[in-house]
């Protein structure tokens, strides 16, 4: 992983850069950030161009010399992994090391590291990794060796946020004993629930969320999509390449929820209550997710009619299909009504989310959707 293969945080990169170059390292550095900015993959680059032996002119790791070779395979025999896993049932050490044919896959096929794709890698989609004293152990036994090929040893460490308590007082440990050539990396999504005793000794570099354009540029490389497209999925993505890109893989779901928000517009505005009360079936039949997201996408779609009305094309994050609806349907949707309809489907989506009845809380919203257009 190189600066270059990660988009934005300019800011970031220069003073990593500038830590390597200067030689002045913390002994302990947080990197933190809103997942899916792209935290790991900066801590990955950083780690890197650290080990570089043949750094470029421009300030990044050259990619050829033996140490970059190993860091693309993962295999890099001066950075150790440490990440959370699923506890052993054997009663055996649980250690991250082995579980590495997961962890591989998840930085390559998921480089953007999304934590809710991680326990399903892990084979328990609804798990609970964390970090057990297994590993602190284990990575005190292993920063004892002496560097191998390069000048320091780096402890690479995914969300320590995750860490169980007697895993954490070892860390804290190892932390207040530093080794002159041991350099921690911790890369948290959550720093207000790391320890505070690890997390007042480490030196922060705290990213903000990618910006809305960067996003979409990421999304235009990866799918193939057009640029309004981009930053319609970006924008609700809200800084979160992950979720975003969740989004494009389920375009065809997106498509799908579009066509059922157009059916309730057009049968309320109608005043088709026989066919409301089918469409209300229909729905129901997706199951209580379903239900959920469907809803809140139909929050999104009066919000974003709202805003088309003020005719500043800038606001609205619109894809084609919904602009080529949006661009006819937007008048019904004003200052009277827009209030009292997102509340409407809110009211509907949390009555469903607690177990109601989704055909008759689907179809009285359906109702009150018919009086709130003619307002």
């Amino acid at each position: 992983m190189k600066f270059s293969d990660i988009p934005g945080h300019d800011t970031a990169k220069s003073r990593l850069r500038a830590m390597a170059d200067s030689g002045h390292l913390p002994h302990a550095l947080l990197i933190s950030s809103p997942e899916g900015a792209g935290e790991m993959m900066l801590a990955r680059a950083f780690v890197q161009y650290l080990h570089c032996t043949d750094r470029t002119p421009d300030g990044d790791s050259c990619g050829r010399c033996p140490s970059c070779i190993q860091h693309h395979s993962f295999n890099h025999v001066d950075t150790h992994f440490v990440f959370p896993v699923l506890k052993k049932k054997s009663g055996g050490p649980t250690l991250s090391d082995d579980y590495m044919p997961e962890w591989r896959r998840m930085l390559t096929e998921n480089q953007w590291m999304d934590s809710r794709a991680w326990p399903e890698m892990l084979g328990k989609p609804d798990g609970q990794p964390r970090i057990y004293v297994d590993d602190a152990d284990e990575l005190r036994r292993k920063l004892s060796f002496t560097a191998r090929v390069s000048q320091h040893k780096v402890a690479l460490i995914w969300l320590p946020e995750k860490l169980m308590e007697a895993a954490a007082n070892k860390l804290l440990k190892l932390l207040e004993e530093p080794a002159e050539d041991v350099v921690f990396v911790l890369v948290s999504n959550n720093p207000g629930r790391i320890l505070p005793t690890i997390y007042s000794r480490t030196q922060r570099l705290e990213l903000r969320r990618l910006s809305d354009a960067a996003v979409a540029s990421v999304l235009m490389d990866l799918y193939d999509v057009g640029q309004a497209d981009a930053m319609a999925v970006a924008h609700n993505a809200e800084g979160n390449v992950s979720i975003a890109a969740t989004a494009m893989r389920s375009a065809e779901t997106n498509g799908r929820f579009l066509e059922l928000f157009i059916s309730l517009m057009r049968l309320a505005y109608g005043r088709k209550v026989a066919e409301l009360k089918t469409w209300s079936e229909k729905v129901a039949e997706l199951g209580r997710d379903s239900e959920s997201r469907f809803l809140c996408y139909c929050e999104r779609m009066v919000r974003e009619n709202f805003i088309l009305n003020l005719r500043q094309p800038g606001l609205n994050y619109l894809d084609s299909a919904e602009q080529a609806f949006s661009a006819r349907f937007c008048p019904f949707i004003n200052a009277k009504n827009v209030e009292k309809m997102i509340a409407e489907l809110e009211r509907a989506r949390i009555d469903i989310e607690g177990n109601g009845n989704a055909k008759i809380v689907l179809f009285d919203m359906a109702i009150q959707i018919i009086m709130l257009l003619r307002l």
